[in-house]
């Protein structure tokens, strides 16, 4: 078994997506009782949904000129109630993935400042390692020209 890090905050953005749908469920009943969503919020969005869905199929079925007649009040609100659920739930998960995306490219920055700070040490170590060969390398010199630079005496 693996251990780590339990992941807390997926479990976190899951929870916040899975409390999204009733909230949006309950802005949704909302919408289609109060007069001003349903009438500046709901409406535009589902005609103009309505008119590029059905603009789209009359194409598809090759009748260019044929006139779109726009949705009754009731069907528009409820189309409108459903996209505004939607376009709830969509934000909701795209933050969470924003959230997660943002949280994951902190991780990697982190390890990776403390790689480069231990491959920083690294080099320093390396410096005062050269520094010390270099040093012992001239000391061995100086020992060595003073042992041969002394005469031998022999014995008479």
């Amino acid at each position: 078994m693996v251990v780590g890090a339990f992941p807390i905050a997926k479990l976190l953005y899951l929870g916040i997506r899975q409390l999204s749908k009733p909230v949006a469920n309950r802005i949704k009943a909302g919408a289609r009782r109060s007069e001003f969503f349903k009438t500046y919020v709901c409406l535009p969005p589902a005609q103009l949904y309505h008119w590029i869905e059905m603009r789209t199929k009359m194409r598809v079925m090759g009748f260019r000129g044929a006139t779109i007649k726009p949705l009754n009040e009731d069907a528009a609100a409820e189309l409108g109630a459903e996209l505004l659920g939607e376009v709830i739930i969509f934000t909701i998960g795209g933050g969470c993935m924003i959230a997660e995306y943002a949280r994951q490219s902190m991780n990697s920055k982190k390890k990776e400042d403390e790689l480069s700070s231990q491959l920083g040490s690294l080099q320093d170590q390396i410096t005062e390692l050269n520094l010390t060969v270099e040093t012992l390398d001239a000391q061995l010199r100086e020992v060595n020209r003073l042992v041969y630079a002394i005469p031998v005496q022999s014995k008479k």
